[in-house]
């Protein structure tokens, strides 16, 4: 029989897709670092939307400024100027490296990136692209293209077309130097790899980069859509290697919870795509760029880059220092952390989840990655390091795996 508790997992389960590993648990509410399940249990919250939540859950100003909005307008599609939207695009650009100028908006990482590759194909009149190994750019079929790991292509075969994406080992220069023709539009790249197991890239691979596109007539288009708004310790990872592209992906953290996304550009990138070249029916609309002035204005106020940088470093300088043979590597930037294990990581996130009350997220098999809100306080970070040594102590990923196939066939059997 269906329980009060229940009855919201039990609808999801039932209606949804598929296409997601559903957790058993039921979240309803969620305040800076700390999301509530609907049996009230705490958790502290490692994942934050998948780096979307960087000022906390529920940010005041953000709640204020959409309930404001909701009551003013909604939704006005960009051909009609709006108020708003333009406030938001006027914050937006006061924060971006010098020289990014215009702004296309949509609603995610994935629209933005759709939006990078047709503006580089209009801005320099080419078509072959440079992407990374261990790389991810979005799953719509023009972003899978970019997107090295063929788990993510091969279910779709030849309608992801990567005929004309070449790929390089991240932080190999010299196959970057041999990647990079006089027939690429464009180099993209991660400023920090997050699926790919959360790895910076070097300054001298970064600073390479920007010098070869600029020698070969093509554009460097930064994916800060994970690392953006004040995640690395930088309102974005590009400043801590001194380079400027010429496009940057955005998406994730810019409007405090919203759905939002942007392609931001330099004038002569944005000056090259026809009217009507590209387009949205959300992108832009009042309500995400209420939210999103007021997260920006936020992260300026409160001082966010430089807790993220300190945290960041006191949450990995405690990593560092716990004592187990399963700890591989810890490795990051500011507040985007990872844990390379020796062992699968799947039986660690899921204690932790169960047992302990923090949720991380994989990035690759063997890494747990640690993504809070820069609110995050270091009393909960202390928390997390003594919950992450509890389990790298007790866990058996023998008898976890184990237990999961036992309750995958109870799952089964009761369908």
């Amino acid at each position: 029989m269906t329980t009060t508790q229940s009855k919201w997992l039990d609808a999801e389960l039932k209606y949804d897709s598929g296409v997601y590993n559903k957790h058993h648990v039921v979240m309803t509410r969620g305040l800076g670092a700390t999301v509530w399940d609907e049996s009230g249990r705490s958790y502290i919250d490692c994942v934050a939307g998948y780096g979307v939540a960087n000022i906390g859950h529920s940010h005041p100003d953000v709640v204020r400024a959409v309930k404001e909005q909701v009551d003013r307008l909604i939704v006005m599609p960009q051909t009609l100027p709006n108020d708003k939207r333009a406030e938001f695009l006027g914050e937006l650009v006061g924060v971006l490296p010098q020289g990014l100028e215009r702004v296309f908006l949509c609603n995610s990482g994935t629209e933005a990136m759709e939006a990078a590759k047709k503006f580089a194909i209009t801005a320099t009149g080419r078509q072959r692209f440079v992407s990374m190994k261990r790389g991810f750019s979005g799953r719509s079929l023009g972003a899978l293209a970019f997107t090295w790991e063929p788990k993510y292509r091969e279910p779709f075969g030849d309608a992801v077309d990567n005929k004309n994406v070449d790929f390089v080992s991240y932080g190999n220069v010299e196959e970057l130097r041999a990647a990079i023709t006089d027939q690429t539009a464009a180099v993209i790249m991660e400023p920090v790899q997050g699926e790919g197991g959360v790895r910076p890239a070097s300054a001298e691979f970064m600073q390479e980069a920007r010098r070869l596109t600029k020698e070969k007539g093509a554009l460097l288009i930064l994916d800060e859509i994970q690392t953006g708004f004040c995640r690395t310790g930088k309102m974005f990872a590009a400043e801590h290697f001194g380079v400027t592209p010429d496009a940057m992906t955005l998406a994730k953290a810019m409007a405090g919870g919203l759905p939002i996304g942007a392609l931001a550009m330099t004038a002569e990138v944005a000056d090259r795509m026809p009217a009507g070249g590209h387009g949205t029916t959300f992108g832009g609309n009042p309500l995400s760029m209420a939210a999103g002035v007021a997260a920006i204005r936020a992260m300026k106020r409160e001082g966010m880059a430089e807790q993220a940088r300190e945290k960041g470093a006191y949450f990995m300088e405690r990593l560092r220092a716990i004592q187990s043979p399963k700890i591989r590597e810890v490795r990051g930037l500011g507040l985007m952390i990872g844990v390379e294990l020796k062992e699968k990581s799947a039986p660690y996130i899921h204690a932790l989840e169960h047992e302990e009350g923090v949720l991380t997220l994989q990035a690759t098999p063997l890494v747990v990655r640690f993504l809070p809100p820069v609110t995050i306080s270091k009393e909960q970070i202390d928390t997390v390091i003594a919950a992450f040594e509890r389990v790298l102590q007790t866990v058996d990923p023998r008898a976890e795996r184990r237990a999961e196939l036992a309750q995958g066939a109870e799952e089964k059997q009761s369908e």
